[in-house]
């Protein structure tokens, strides 16, 4: 019986072979559909992507791919080794199906694959790692990538032993070395794992050579570096001096090594090997959204400005929100490594539903930057925390809707914000201190798989700072992601704070500075600025306390094509500091991402799963519970 069907199999691969051959003349046989039964450890994506035989693309314009017999064969041995590698060594190709279509001129291949059961880790031993620190010997086998029970993966082996040395690099061993080797189990397909170090002699860092820099100075390039002569060699001091150097934005290429290291010496020099960039960039993009429209930008800096590693600029932007120009400027080392200082100039005018807000000012801020913690990170980027001080002094202008100003049930609430009841019209000195704290450990700022972000907004305005306005803010955020094997991504985000005015009961917030929800980045069931508390007939008016979740579920479709599901749950109440769980807006929908170099396209549809009665929009009741978004990047 086994015969018979290897018999079969050979006929068929020996047919379309040959029906291949003899359409090579008229371009070949096209592979229109390759695909998989029986696997279960790894993804179809990953079986491909080791495949010389591909599919061709469905789009008329796309890419098409031709059946080959040798490569074929190929392939079939190639699924087998990749099993093999990952810990199914008992893994093979059971049949293969074949389906020519009626004109001969493609066909659809179908792989049976039984994967076997796999070898698995059944202990890891740590030997000779007893001159790590306690904590990080102690929690080093948890911290693996190769973990007990687990497929014995090649090239899991191999990381986590690139990770042990990392570990010895990272407190004082640049000359470790770690070798690792299997016994059996106490059962049939089980492995014991170890992982023999061999540290070798302690080094210290020693002289440092800068070399490929010509109008930026060594100084320049010596006080971004983490490592100073005579301190204990550590390889991570190597790439966040290395990261740090980028984030200058002076070069196209940077390279932190050691040398010398040959002869294992106690003292590793280091080179520092850079290439310089232009000083002087201009950017200009151009992009259109559901909710900014027409947008226009143009991005004009000086990195290097009167040499320092300075950073002057002019942003200009346009759109139906908002437009303005900003004067900007950075000095990166400001009384030490740790702290920069920026300048902002603006003159701005943003055009909400609710308002208009003309800002003209400046700020100050003072940034500290914390160093990042030290030792090996084997999993997930390493955290990077920052503390502002930021000084703002700008003068306002600004002005109510008609609709809001036609409402009567408002007037007594414009009168007490200071505005003409007529005209609606404010303005005043806004001076405030701002401290601002913030974590990541996102490992991306454009599309993110796993880490978090954590930031909390503390500002104060008037009272001994002056101006015309007497208010106090706290809000927070906080975004968690994390992958669900290598596909699908969940993404977590929460919000919320409060703010209220200094002194008597009757003064009030300035109206600009009140919050209300509703858009493509929070409550995806409503417009911009559409949740807030409402006015007697049916307005928007902003409220003193706000909370805002989103949960999105991300997953790719096909190549660059990707989507969500997404639900959302906030509200704004009038009064500061009240939170009532038990008055929450939701809404749940749809969305596709197409992934770009600067961000993924986003199409959101958000259905209002609790619409708001009586609201008003553009003067007409909202009976329509959905809404539709587009803009470039996640909503977060």
């Amino acid at each position: 019986m086994q015969l018979r069907r290897l018999f079969v199999l050979f006929w068929v691969l020996t047919t379309l072979c040959v029906t291949a051959a003899c359409k090579e003349e008229q371009g070949g046989v096209q592979v229109s559909d390759l695909s998989f039964t029986g696997v279960d450890a790894v993804s179809e994506d990953q079986l491909k992507s080791i495949l010389a035989t591909t599919e061709s693309s469905s789009l008329p314009w796309g890419t098409k791919r031709y059946f080959s017999r040798e490569q074929f064969e190929a392939d079939l041995k190639r699924i087998e080794a990749f099993y093999a590698d990952r810990g199914f060594p008992d893994a093979r190709v059971r049949s293969f199906d074949v389906s020519l279509s009626e004109d001969q001129s493609s066909v659809e291949i179908a792989i049976d694959i039984v994967e076997g059961e796999p070898v698995r880790v059944e202990r890891v031993v740590l030997d000779g790692f007893d001159p790590l620190p306690d904590e990080h010997e102690s929690t080093l086998d948890t911290r693996l990538p190769l973990q007990v029970g687990a497929p014995l993966d090649r090239a899991v082996l191999q990381a986590s032993r690139e990770a042990a040395l990392d570990e010895f690099r990272d407190h004082g061993y640049p000359y470790a070395r770690v070798r690792a080797t299997e016994e059996p189990g106490s059962q049939e397909q089980h492995v014991v794992v170890t992982l023999k170090a061999e540290p070798g002699p302690v080094a210290h860092f020693g002289p440092i050579e800068i070399v490929g820099n010509s109008s930026v100075s060594d100084q320049i390039v010596r006080r971004q570096l983490w490592f100073r002569p005579g301190q204990l060699f550590e390889q991570n001091k190597l790439r966040e001096s290395q990261r740090r150097l980028y984030a200058l934005e002076l070069f196209q290429f940077v390279n932190v090594e050691p040398v010398g290291t040959e002869d294992e010496s106690a003292v590793v020099g280091t080179r520092v090997t850079v290439t310089e960039g232009k000083h002087r960039r201009v950017n200009f993009s151009a992009g259109y959204g559901s909710e900014e429209r027409v947008r226009g930008e143009v991005d004009w800096r000086h990195v290097n400005w009167f040499g320092g590693a300075r950073t002057a600029g002019v942003f200009a932007r346009y759109s139906s929100l908002d437009r303005g120009v900003r004067l900007n400027f950075n000095q990166p080392y400001f009384l030490n490594r740790f702290y920069s200082l920026g300048v902002t100039g603006q003159s701005w005018f943003a055009d909400e539903v609710p308002y208009d807000l003309t800002t003209v000012g400046g700020r100050v801020t003072l940034t500290r930057h914390f160093r990042r913690g030290g030792g090996a990170v084997l999993r997930g980027p390493r955290p990077t925390t920052t503390l502002a001080f930021t000084y703002v002094n700008e003068w306002e202008d600004y002005t109510i809707s008609n609709e809001a100003l036609n409402d009567l049930s408002f007037r007594d609430e414009l009168i007490a914000l200071g505005l003409d009841p007529t005209k609606g019209e404010g303005g005043g000195q806004l001076s405030s201190l701002m401290v601002d704290i913030g974590r990541t450990t996102a490992d991306s700022l454009l599309d993110a798989r796993r880490g978090y972000v954590a930031s909390l907004h503390l500002e104060q305005a008037g009272r001994w700072l002056g101006g015309e306005f007497d208010f106090y803010e706290l809000s927070a955020e906080g975004r968690y992601y994390f992958s669900l094997g290598d596909r699908a991504v969940v993404a977590v985000r929460g919000r919320a704070g409060s703010i209220d005015a200094w002194g008597p009961e009757d003064e009030l917030v300035p109206f600009f500075k009140l919050y209300f929800l509703g858009g493509s980045t929070n409550l995806r069931g409503w417009g911009r600025f559409e949740v807030a508390p409402l006015s007697g007939s049916g307005l928007p008016l902003g409220g003193h306390s706000f909370m805002n979740f989103s949960t999105e579920l991300r997953f790719p479709v096909v190549g660059n094509l990707g989507a969500v599901f997404f639900v959302d749950g906030g509200n704004v109440w009038y009064e500061p500091w009240d939170f009532n769980f038990d008055d929450m807006r939701y809404d749940a929908g749809p969305g596709l991402r197409y992934n770009t170099p600067i961000g993924p396209l986003r199409v959101d549809l958000g259905y209002q799963l609790n619409p708001i009665e009586g609201l008003l929009v553009n003067g007409e009741e909202q009976s329509r519970r959905f809404r539709v978004h587009f803009s470039i990047g996640h909503a977060f």
